[in-house]
């Protein structure tokens, strides 16, 4: 009985520990933790595509414009490079959050892998002196990195949005 009346009064002390729920992420929050996760999930992927000759680029790609020694070439250039890249894809994410964010549906997820591709093997070629161009890279590098920009593009599509329309429904409930 005595356990019980301590249990109460435990209850009624809002500044208990234990009583204190804690604050859900916001949506931004949320967006940039997806899109490091996503950055970080689909490069290392990208590299097992890499090691296993699916494509004749890898993630250190990212650090081929500038002069830091041969270890960017090797397995630890790559990892530093996964790791870029998730921080980059913070910001492919907020574009996605503060842009789209409201549309449902696998197709403009796609679509936005599709451009973020675009972007960086057309318009950004140029900064990467190690890849050639488009035109000129295997068909296999070229179907693979399109596939591997699409499904980034559809896993932060969709993650964003769901998030995003989960809370609005909790805020309007």
């Amino acid at each position: 009985m005595a356990d019980k009346e301590e249990n109460i009064k435990k209850k009624d002390q809002p500044n208990l520990e234990q009583n204190k729920k804690e604050e859900p992420m916001s949506v931004m929050g949320k967006s940039i933790v997806t899109g490091f996760a996503g950055g970080v999930f689909w490069s290392a992927i990208a590299y097992l595509a890499y090691i296993l000759n699916f494509t004749e680029i890898s993630p250190n790609l990212i650090l081929q414009p500038f002069t830091l020694g041969d270890w960017k070439d090797g397995v630890l250039g790559n990892i530093i490079s996964i790791i870029i890249i998730g921080l980059i894809s913070v910001g492919a994410a907020l574009v996605y959050y503060a842009i789209l964010k409201r549309f449902d549906g696998m197709w403009l997820g796609i679509l936005y892998g599709g451009a973020l591709w675009g972007l960086v093997f057309f318009i950004l070629n140029p900064i990467f002196p190690n890849v050639e161009t488009v035109f000129e890279l295997s068909r296999a590098t070229i179907v693979t990195t399109l596939c591997l920009y699409i499904l980034y593009g559809v896993f932060i599509g969709y993650s964003i949005s769901f998030d995003y329309k989960e809370f609005n429904t909790k805020l309007e409930s």
